[in-house]
């Protein structure tokens, strides 16, 4: 059994340095005072404001200040408490086999993890890294082939709009219900650009009486000629692709 070093035995030590040996233990029972002197205590003893490396510890619940240092003294962690938190962090290891996970945890029923980038850099997970700002409504991310990825229209399949009856210009993607039903109207292309696509259907089968006029945008051409395309048969149904300068837009299915 260790012995123990009551107070009353170092008390009154002036000027002195008085060792706590390893083994033994200080009993303080009443104040400590060895006016002036200098306590030395045992290197296994841990104190609160000594620079001591802690090995095999197990510390449950500690409660940390507002960072974690590396072993530089350099910032590795910040840590912001929120007084009235009920949301945490979980961290768990895995078994062979199975992959570590982070997860959000705590109070609430639904609970999300934000990543947040400093000013203008972005997020990059297992090799991609993530646009810094949303792009556009219905637009879709694409990468580089070098794991950059980016937001950019998407140009796949046809956007049906409403069914239309008068004038319209068309966006590149759209499909057109065309109802010349009242009156023959033009439907006018957008300025082109390679691959952009344009759709229309006779929605009332009425092109025979009323004709529907597909017209280019400004000095552009549909199937190569620099005119207006009428289209008078009924239930007519077609794509324009806009293919270059020298072609314009050209029908693909005759």
């Amino acid at each position: 059994m260790a012995s123990q070093i009551k107070v009353d035995q170092i008390a009154g030590a002036a000027g002195n340095t008085v060792t706590i040996p390893a083994g033994q233990t200080l009993d303080v029972l009443g104040t400590l005072d060895i006016d002036g002197g200098t306590l030395v205590l045992p290197n296994t003893v841990v104190t609160t404001t000594g620079t001591q490396t802690l090995t095999n510890k197990t510390l449950t619940d500690p409660k940390i200040g507002t960072k974690i240092l590396d072993v530089n003294g350099l910032e590795l962690l910040n840590l912001t408490a929120t007084g009235s938190a009920v949301n945490e962090l979980t961290l768990a290891n895995a078994s062979t086999g199975n992959n570590p996970i982070l997860s959000a945890t705590g109070g609430d029923t639904n609970v999300g993890i934000t990543l947040t980038p400093k000013g203008s850099g972005t997020v990059t997970i297992d090799a991609l890294t993530f646009p810094a700002a949303d792009g556009s409504a219905d637009q879709i991310l694409t990468t580089n082939g070098s794991g950059v990825l980016s937001f950019v229209d998407n140009s796949g399949g046809t956007s049906w709009v409403a069914v239309k009856t008068a004038n319209y210009t068309a966006s590149a993607g759209e499909g057109v219900f065309a109802n010349t039903t009242s009156s023959a109207w033009t439907l006018t292309l957008p300025a082109g650009t390679l691959g952009d696509e344009i759709s229309f259907v006779d929605y009332a089968g009425t092109f025979d009486s009323n004709a529907l006029t597909i017209a280019p945008n400004g000095s552009e051409k549909i199937q190569g000629v620099a005119a207006s395309l009428t289209v008078s048969v009924e239930r007519a149904a077609n794509t324009l692709v806009y293919t270059d300068g020298t072609q314009g837009w050209l029908l693909k299915n005759k």
